[in-house]
């Protein structure tokens, strides 16, 4: 049998392999076989009778754990089989923290070992309390906006969420003994950034050689962003191939808005934030990705994901109260619901893929509903001064400062799109520069 997760072969006692008991206790569990070589053949080993005395007081001593220790024989060689169960609480060795992964050690240092010991004593990151920031320093639109959102979709009463802001989180559990947990001050503070940074969405639209052309960041709470990012894609980042049917108007979008939602909003939902990096949703004319920082559970991969699963959702306290406002799923069926939506517009279904701590989401464009730009192809120019035209007629009391901030560019580089905009009579400056607006023709 081949070395494995629960296998290690070693051809002699070491006392340095009392790391290695350390990283099964930690993981799943295992059998270390100690008078075999990496190839699986029995050598056997000497002082068989001292060893068995020496190794089970050694794994006590040092790990404070108990591990049985048989001799088994072949061929008229022994060995040993040194067996260690699971431990339900962190272990380590000299300080040390190690963890059998595959078919090797690691030790866990930084953000994973936090994790690890997070997820063996119980204690999430999203559970730990904030001293600085108080109830009454929350946003009152985040809690407008869930209200709103948990009313409309019935997953919450009038009753339940006519009460005071202070309640309403004791019973979504986003309170500890009087202080604000994490997930409370992502989900409701106006910058959540203060408690860690990258906590927010990013949204960039990339062109066929993966150049940013402009982009947006969310920085508000998790709460105010879900209520934004999706009308954001959808009106600043895509556009739609427009047909007539008795001459009503039919808007047909390469990418199924409700898959698209439900991607980032499991994004937001399911980021380790403890990593502090952002959400990223790169836009492109024939894909969107999204990417979140991401810990599976144990045993799962990208393929899970794809298959019928369980819930199992990294931050729970978030997770909930984001099905609450009807942003998510539950019951794990997410990721059906995506794939569904994918297959109602004729679009292939999404790819999955994990890349260290990162999960990836890749959406491909249904062919149909590409716009066909051959004839009048826009260079990089065009595209951003459409796009400030666009954004004119949204918001016409929009201010060039602001301007500036949303697209990222410089006031001369704005300036420039404006004039040129100017001069070819799309748009027109009504007022003064204070109080004005401008008109998009």
């Amino acid at each position: 049998m081949a070395e494995n997760q629960n296998i290690e072969y070693k051809e002699s006692w070491r006392d340095e392999y009392l790391k290695w008991v350390c990283g099964f206790a930690n993981a799943q569990g295992g059998i270390i076989y100690v008078g075999i070589d990496d190839a699986g053949k029995v050598v056997g080993v000497q002082n068989v009778k001292k060893l068995m005395e020496d190794i089970p007081n050694k794994i006590r001593s040092g790990l404070g754990i108990v591990a049985d220790v048989n001799k088994l024989s072949k061929d008229g060689k022994d060995y040993l089989a040194v067996k260690v169960k699971p431990s339900a609480f962190p272990i380590s060795y000299h300080g040390e923290f190690h963890y059998r992964s595959g078919a090797t050690k690691q030790q866990l240092t930084g953000i994973a070992l936090s994790e690890f010991i997070m997820q063996k004593t119980g204690v999430r990151w999203e559970d730990v309390t904030v001293d600085n920031i108080t109830v009454d320093d929350l946003d009152d639109e985040s809690f407008k906006i869930f209200r709103r959102e948990a009313l409309s979709k019935k997953r919450m009463t009038e009753t339940e969420l006519n009460i005071s802001n202070e309640e309403l989180l004791q019973k979504l559990h986003l309170m500890t003994n009087g202080k604000l947990k994490r997930s409370a001050v992502l989900l409701f503070y106006r910058d959540p950034e203060v408690i860690q940074n990258g906590s927010i969405v990013k949204v960039g639209k990339f062109d066929e050689r993966g150049r940013v052309v402009y982009h947006t960041d969310l920085e508000e709470s998790l709460i105010v962003n879900a209520n934004k990012v999706i009308d954001l894609i959808y009106q600043m980042y895509l556009k739609a191939k427009i047909s007539y049917e008795h001459d009503i108007r039919v808007e047909e979008y390469p990418f199924a808005r409700e898959a698209i939602r439900e991607a980032v909003y499991n994004a937001i939902a399911h980021n380790c934030y403890m990593y502090g990096s952002p959400i990223q949703i790169r836009v492109m004319d024939d894909a969107i990705t999204i990417s979140n920082s991401c810990i599976l559970p144990e045993g799962w991969t990208v393929n899970t994901l794809m298959q019928p699963h369980e819930s199992k959702p990294y931050n729970p306290d978030i997770a909930k109260v984001f099905y609450l406002a009807g942003y998510i799923e539950n019951w794990g069926q997410g990721i059906q619901k995506i794939c569904d939506e994918c297959r109602g517009i004729g679009a292939d279904l999404p790819v999955y893929e994990l890349i260290g701590t990162t999960l990836r989401i890749r959406f491909k464009a249904l062919e149909n509903a590409l716009i066909n730009e051959s004839k009048t192809s826009k260079s990089q120019n065009d595209v951003l001064a459409d796009t400030v035209a666009e954004t004119l007629k949204k918001n016409p009391k929009i201010t060039q400062k602001e301007l500036v901030e949303q697209f990222d560019i410089s006031r001369r580089t704005l300036q420039r799109k404006l004039n040129e905009l100017k001069e070819k009579g799309k748009i027109i400056r009504k007022g003064g520069m204070r109080y004005g607006y401008w008109e998009v023709k």
